[in-house]
């Protein structure tokens, strides 16, 4: 990956590595004519602030900007308890969104930049009582608008479907290819709820919306794995059968990712050295039923491997842990929940990514106030030294037209591809 400074055009070095996957290619999505502005004013910024600092002279104020893009967690109640989850500390909380205060927040968001929402956990979106009435409110504002679920209320998608618009995407987090084995990894607190069941919601999802992109996630564990204490149950036999299910429920794609865990410090990490002695097999054991799987579904279904899955089964994960003193993208990307604002989703209930309240952005100056703060204060090359960062590259890109003296080009250098998720 090169990180010199050459800026000689904006898209130096925004492609991606072949390790990449599409949607994780975030400086080509920055370069749109309709995000490329922001970048401009966010780069212009940061260049006089280092300007300043070296010449001692007072920082200039962060101009009128907003995250281009967030996560939303609209609740952290779940009805799940499983063992492989990230957020498992900071569920069912009992801290919770005043409705009329977040709309006001998202509002104010929507008029200085916010291009797109991703509702998603720290808990279950669907269960959030006003649910389908907020998915509308997001999209009355043109945002674009995803969903990750656990699949349990397929009644209140099935709702919320006619809101949704060209280019949004629900993504159904489900990791498994059994009844089974999806009781034992989720243990849904509706002992009724199966995969069969989860499933048949997705036909009619897309009988009432058809340009609605439905997503099968599948979280790839493997033993050795695990949450604190918890172990996980292994799934990797069950990627073919996944697959095979998703493709046959009309769903129009599977997304297959490693196994996370949480460091003591909070911080997401892809940590395969428990299992190095068998690590080899493991993924030999996963790019067998990556291709076997690919020979069992329907001609116009995806079956993607994760950026994630692709460095860890190149083997070059580690050099997405390198990561540049700023992270810019905490500006452009940020975590809004019940518990707080935060800088980035690998570090969603953690202390010292914290920007402010959950209602930051609803107040003129507190948002760029105080990601400035933790622009200044927040090293990433400390933080996030063992986060496998799906935001690598685009940082360093950013970090390289910062750095450089060429003008930037007022002109957006990519094209419009109306993909707003960051």
């Amino acid at each position: 990956m090169d990180r010199s400074a050459s800026g000689s055009t904006a898209a130096a070095s925004s492609r991606p590595s072949a390790a990449v996957e599409k949607v994780h290619d975030f400086a080509g999505k920055l370069q749109q004519p309709s995000l490329w502005p922001k970048v401009l004013d966010y780069v212009k910024w940061q260049r006089a602030l280092r300007a300043a600092e070296a010449a001692g002279r007072a920082a200039p104020d962060m101009p009128e900007l907003a995250p281009l893009s967030i996560n939303l967690d609209l609740t952290t109640a779940c009805n799940y308890a499983c063992d492989h989850c990230i957020d498992w500390d900071i569920l069912n909380s009992r801290v919770k969104h005043e409705d009329d205060q977040l709309r006001a927040s998202i509002e104010r968001m929507a008029e200085r930049g916010l291009r797109s929402v991703i509702l998603i956990g720290g808990g279950e979106p669907t269960l959030y009582p006003g649910f389908v009435d907020f998915v509308a409110f997001l999209k009355q504002l043109d945002l674009s608008v995803s969903v990750v679920t656990n699949g349990s209320r397929g009644d209140r998608i099935l709702k919320a479907a006619p809101h949704f618009t060209k280019g949004d995407w629900v993504r159904l987090s489900l990791d498994s290819g059994s009844n089974d084995t999806f009781v034992r990894m989720h243990h849904p607190s509706n002992k009724r709820l199966t995969l069969d069941e989860i499933c048949s919601w997705i036909p009619k999802i897309k009988a009432v919306n058809q340009e609605l992109s439905m997503g099968f996630s599948f979280v790839i564990t493997w033993v050795g794995g695990s949450r604190g204490e918890v172990k996980v149950v292994e799934n990797i036999h069950e990627m073919v059968a996944a697959a095979k299910r998703a493709s046959d429920a009309s769903f129009d794609y599977i997304s297959f990712k490693p196994f996370l865990e949480r460091q003591e410090d909070g911080a997401e990490v892809l940590d395969p050295a428990k299992t190095e002695a068998e690590l080899q097999a493991v993924i030999a054991r996963i790019q067998a039923n990556l291709e076997e799987a690919r020979g069992v579904v329907r001609d116009d279904f995806k079956v993607l491997a994760s950026t994630n899955l692709r460095v860890l089964m190149s083997g070059t994960w580690r050099d997405y842990t390198k990561q540049p003193k700023v992270c810019h993208m905490q500006m452009l990307r940020q975590v809004v929940t019940p518990l707080g604002t935060y800088n980035c989703p690998a570090h969603r209930g953690v202390e010292k990514a914290k920007l402010g309240d959950k209602n930051l952005w609803a107040v003129a100056a507190a948002g760029q106030h105080d990601t400035t703060r933790v622009l200044r204060d927040f090293d990433a090359q400390v933080e996030c030294g063992e986060v496998t960062c799906l935001y690598n590259g685009t940082n360093w890109w950013l970090e390289e037209l910062v750095n450089a003296s060429a003008p930037l080009p007022e002109e957006a250098p990519g094209c419009e591809q109306r993909d707003w998720f960051l």
